[in-house]
C-alpha cells in the first residue's frame, strides 16, 4: 500500500510540474521511475530478512496444507501396540519426499543432519552401470515436505554422503566416477568447496561410502571412503585441497597380506562396498567386500587384516556397529539375510533370513537391541532383540513395485527414513512398542546357557 501511494503521489507531483497541453517523454517516464518500482526478484531475495520472512510463510503454507500428517506426527500413537501381541509394532506414513528434477533417479544414500532434528540429505544416482548421468544431493526439512532447502548438482552419480558431526554445514560425498566432494551448506554457492582429481588420489570405481571422522591432531577435518577399486582412504581437508592416505588395500587372500612376485594374481585387489568404524577404539573398523567377506582392519596397521568373516554368498551392502555395545555389528547382504556379529569371533552370533535382497540396515540411535532393514520387494522390517531375538517384530510393505535401497533413523524423534529406487525418500513413525528404550548387550542375549 505504501508503495502504491508513492506511485500516486509522484503521478500527481510530475501532472503538476508539467504545463498543460505538452507531451511526455519515454524518456522521461523512465528517469522519473521510483527505487521501489525499478526493483526485480533478485532484489527482493538480496534482502536477507524478506528472504527469512517469505521461507517462514512458505513453511506455515506448507503446514496447513499437511496439517493432518503433521498433527500424527506430533501426536497420534497406535493403539493397537496395546491390543492383541504386545510385543509387535507398527510404522506409520508421514511426508513423502520427491525432488522434481530427479523423479527418475534412485535413492543412493540418505543421512540426517546430526544437530538439526527436521534436516536431511538425499543423494540421487542410479545402480544401473547402463544407466548413469548426472547425480543431485537434496536437502530436505521436515518443516516443507515440498521443496528441498538446498539443492546440488554433480557431474556424476552421487553414491554415498555424510554430514560430519561437529561442524553439520558440512557434507562428504562420494559419487559413481571415483571422486570424492565436499560441501559447505553456509556458503551460499553450488559448488563443492573440496574435490579430488585424479593428481589427488581420485578412486578409479565408485565410492560406496563416505565417513567422517575425529579432526586430526592440527584440527584438520578428515573423513574416509571406500572404493570398488579396493582402497579404503583418508582424505584430510587442508586450506583449498583434499589431501589423501591410502588405508588398506583390500586383498583377495585371507590374510590380507601383499602377495609379490610371480605367485601375484592378476586381479589382487578386492571391491571395497562399505564399512564402519568401532564407537569407542578410533583406529579399528570393518569393512564389507563384493565377494561377500568381512575384514576388521586398523588405521595403525594396514600391512594385513586383523580379521577376516565368511560372512555372506553375496556382495555386503551395509556394516553397521552397535552404537551403545561397540564389539558388536550388523551386516546385510544381497543374499537376503542381516547377520549379526561379535568382532572377536569369526562366527555370527545369529543371522534373519528376510526372503529378498537386503539393501540397507541401521541401528536406532535410542535401544541398544533395536534395529531396522529394508529391501528389494518394499519391505521395512524392525527387530527388537530384547522382545524376539529370532523374528522381526515388524515386517510392513511401505511400498509397491519399487526396491527399498537405504534406511537412516532420525537422532532425536521416533521417525524412520527411508528411500526407493524411484527417487522418493518416506518418513515412517515408529510405534510406541519400536521405540523401547534400553542398553542390553546384544552379545549376551545369544550367549549360551
Amino acid at each position: 500500500m505504501e508503495d502504491l501511494q508513492a506511485k500516486e503521489k509522484s503521478a500527481k507531483e510530475k501532472a503538476k510540474a508539467v504545463p498543460s497541453g505538452a507531451k511526455g517523454h519515454k524518456d522521461d517516464d523512465k528517469q522519473n521511475i521510483l527505487p521501489t518500482e525499478a526493483h526485480n526478484e533478485d532484489a527482493y531475495y538480496k534482502n536477507l530478512e524478506l528472504k527469512k520472512a517469505m521461507i517462514i510463510i512458505e513453511r506455515m503454507a506448507n503446514q496447513n496444507t499437511f496439517d493432518d500428517i503433521a498433527q500424527d506426527y506430533k501426536y497420534w500413537e497406535d493403539a493397537s501396540d496395546e491390543l492383541g501381541d504386545r510385543k509387535a509394532g507398527s510404522l506409520l506414513p508421514l511426508w513423502k519426499f520427491v525432488c522434481e528434477k530427479e523423479k527418475r533417479k534412485q535413492v543412493t544414500a540418505v543421512c540426517w543432519n546430526p544437530q538439526n532434528p527436521d534436516l536431511f540429505a538425499v543423494g540421487y544416482g542410479s545402480y544401473d552401470f547402463s544407466k548413469q548421468g548426472p547425480g543431485m544431493i537434496a536437502c530436505f526439512t521436515l518443516k516443507n515436505p515440498s521443496y528441498p532447502e538446498f539443492l546440488y548438482l554433480t557431474d556424476s552419480g552421487v553414491m554415498s554422503l555424510d554430514f560430519h558431526p561437529q561442524h553439520p554445514s558440512m557434507i562428504a560425498v562420494g559419487l559413481y566416477d571415483g571422486s570424492v566432494l565436499v560441501y559447505n551448506m553456509q556458503k551460499k554457492v553450488d559448488v563443492a568447496s573440496f574435490k579430488s582429481n585424479p593428481k589427488s588420489g581420485k578412486h578409479t570405481d565408485p565410492v560406496w561410502q563416505v565417513c567422517w571422522q575425529k579432526d586430526d591432531l592440527d584440527d584438520n577435518a578428515n573423513f574416509f571412503s571406500v572404493s570398488s577399486d579396493g582402497r579404503v582412504a583418508q582424505w584430510t581437508l587442508l586450506q583449498n585441497e583434499l589431501i589423501y592416505t591410502d588405508v588398506i588395500r583390500l586383498r583377495f587372500n585371507e590374510s590380507g597380506t601383499e602377495i609379490v612376485g610371480e605367485d601375484e594374481p592378476l586381479f589382487s585387489l578386492a571391491g571395497g562396498c562399505c564399512f564402519d568404524f568401532h564407537k569407542t577404539i578410533d583406529h579399528l573398523f570393518v569393512v564389507g567386500t563384493e565377494e561377500g567377506r568381512i575384514h576388521k582392519c586398523s588405521k595403525t596397521y594396514n600391512s594385513q587384516y586383523l580379521l577376516s568373516f565368511d560372512a555372506h554368498q553375496m556382495s555386503v551392502y551395509t556394516v553397521r556397529y552397535n552404537p551403545f555395545h561397540g564389539n558388536v555389528f550388523l551386516s546385510a547382504s544381497a543374499d537376503w539375510t542381516v547377520k549379526l556379529w561379535d568382532h572377536c569371533k569369526d562366527k555370527p552370533l545369529a543371522s534373519f533370513d528376510l526372503n529378498s535382497s537386503v539393501g540397507d540396515v541401521a541401528w536406532a540411535p535410542y535401544s541398544s537391541t533395536v534395529f531396522a532393514a529394508v529391501t528389494a520387494e518394499g519391505k521395512v522390517f524392525v527387530f527388537d532383540l530384547n522382545e524376539n531375538k529370532y523374528e522381526a517384530i515388524c515386517e510392513q510393505q511401505v511400498v509397491r513395485k519399487a526396491k527399498l535401497t537405504h534406511c537412516a533413523f532420525n537422532p532425536f524423534e521416533p521417525i524412520l527414513l527411508v528411500g526407493d529406487d524411484k527417487g522418493t525418500a518416506i518418513s515412517l513413525k515408529l510405534s510406541p512398542n519400536l521405540r523401547k528404550v534400553n542398553n542390553i548387550d546384544c552379545a549376551t542375549i545369544y550367549q549360551q546357557n
